[in-house]
């Protein structure tokens, strides 16, 4: 009989990992990195559960690395099969995974020096730029509604899941003697207040449902006062004589980032007359973007019109600082501007040296716009910490910090609910993925008092029939 194993993203919310087997065939869906935890120091010996040869085929939702960041271990460890995703994240997987391995590389520099110094065994990186060449190699790309076959006993379509640009729901069919179960994959669900790409497809049949939970707890503040307090805090901060510093996601937030300051440059609001955009990554990724604005949502056509020029066109104050230099020298600029840098949680990337020189400055303002992993400099600042330590000292958080969660690129609580809603003919059985505990929780209750149905939360390893 079919089955699925739980082997990432159980009670937390990164490190996407499931393996599907049949009688023909074992198949991976996701294959992400655990993020925040995952130090050079910690690298496991072992980084699967299962031989990577062993796999016939992968299934990659969209290109976030805690959905794909190990696909160049699993090359690595022999894997030669086909990767499946979107035009979209194949793109994107050719920037991110190769930003992942050089960042590796640098990581892993300072570590062995201190082991050198110490005496200690060197540590070899998880994977190198030809593990993910080799990765790219491997990569089909599928339409969004395009029916394909895996392995004879498997098919799977993607559908647009509205999180980042490429990013899918996945459906399966599963197939043993002779009887077809159907199994939906959520991904990440997008926010339906994105205001670039269209809201999660809707999918009413399954026999088996695993659901993201992310903000399972909580709906996201109503945009239209996100919107005004972000533009209060640019102008506190104008008023202030500091900078504002975003950490960001390269891929998704930042590009609704420099829409949403677009739109504030063509209102005449922002009054901050320089954005850097400081991260090659973060450019990059925004010109992949440019190159499927089709897939964008109609909601806005001037800025539709605009994009087709690329992003100075729609926001023409803004810089792209791709060298280390132009990086270094926005810290020259004393007040009056606004700098969206990586990484998001503010575990690696140009943000650190930012906060390094500014997060001890009561006139600059920090301005958090996702989600916050436990074990992370990012998660430190939003819960409130007086005192942060990171690139070998420690500093005073004498900045102000600001958190809008109206901004996240996962669907709220209610509206998780109101797409697991649309399963209303035969209730699928439904276990709960991608998020932490106390979260799954909340959610799991409001399904039980909304629908009458109960939803599982799997533990790491647990397997299930299909």
């Amino acid at each position: 009989m079919a089955k699925l194993t739980f082997l990432g993203a159980t009670q937390q919310v990164t490190g996407s990992c499931y393996l599907i087997e049949t009688s023909a065939g074992r198949i991976l869906l996701e294959c992400g990195m655990y993020q925040g935890e995952l130090r050079p120091e910690k690298i496991p010996d072992k980084l699967f559960r299962f031989d990577p040869k062993s796999i016939d085929a992968v299934i990659i939702s969209h290109a976030h690395l805690d959905h794909s960041g190990l696909l160049p271990g699993l090359t690595r460890e022999g894997y030669r099969g086909p990767i499946f995703t979107t035009i979209p994240t194949c793109d994107l997987l050719d920037v991110m995974l190769k930003d992942a391995a050089f960042l590796q590389q640098k990581d892993l520099e300072w570590e062995n020096r201190k082991r050198r110094r110490a005496g200690r065994e060197l540590i070899e990186p998880l994977y190198d730029m030809a593990d993910v060449e080799q990765v790219l190699a491997l990569v089909k790309t599928i339409d969004y509604g395009q029916r394909a076959q895996i392995i004879p006993e498997i098919e799977f379509r993607f559908r647009d899941a509205g999180h980042i640009i490429g990013s899918a729901i996945v459906e399966l069919w599963v197939t043993e003697k002779k009887k077809t179960k159907k199994v939906v994959f959520s991904g990440d669900l997008g926010n339906n207040c994105s205001p670039l790409l269209r809201d999660p497809e809707v999918i009413n049949t399954a026999d088996v449902l695993l659901m993201e939970s992310t903000y399972g707890d909580r709906n996201h503040r109503p945009l239209e006062g996100t919107l005004e307090e972000f533009q209060h805090i640019l102008d506190t901060a104008m008023d202030d004589g500091g900078n504002v510093f975003i950490p960001s996601f390269a891929v998704g937030r930042t590009q609704d980032l420099l829409y949403r300051l677009g739109s504030f440059h063509h209102a005449g609001t922002l009054k901050q007359q320089k954005v850097f955009l400081d991260s090659p990554m973060a450019t990059s990724v925004s010109e992949i973007y440019v190159e499927h604005s089709h897939l964008y949502n109609k909601e806005d056509p001037r800025f539709n019109k605009a994009i087709e020029g690329g992003w100075k066109n729609w926001l023409p104050i803004m810089s792209y600082t791709r060298t280390t230099e132009e990086s270094m020298a926005i810290n020259k600029v004393t007040g009056g501007a606004i700098v969206i840098a990586g990484s998001g949680m503010c575990t690696g990337g140009r943000i650190r040296h930012h906060l390094k020189h500014n997060l001890w400055l009561s006139k600059n303002h920090i301005v958090f716009v996702g989600f916050q992993a436990r074990a992370t400099l990012g998660r430190a600042l939003v819960d409130g910490a007086k005192k942060v330590k990171f690139m070998g000292d420690e500093f005073s958080v004498n900045a102000q910090i600001h958190t809008l969660g109206g901004f996240s690129a996962h669907a709220g609580q209610q509206q998780l609910l109101d797409w697991a809603g649309q399963f209303q003919n035969k209730k699928p059985r439904l276990h709960l993925i991608h998020g932490e505990l106390d979260k799954m929780l909340v959610l799991q209750k409001c399904l039980f008092e909304q629908y009458n149905w109960h939803a599982n939360i799997p533990s790491h390893g647990e397997t299930i029939q299909i």
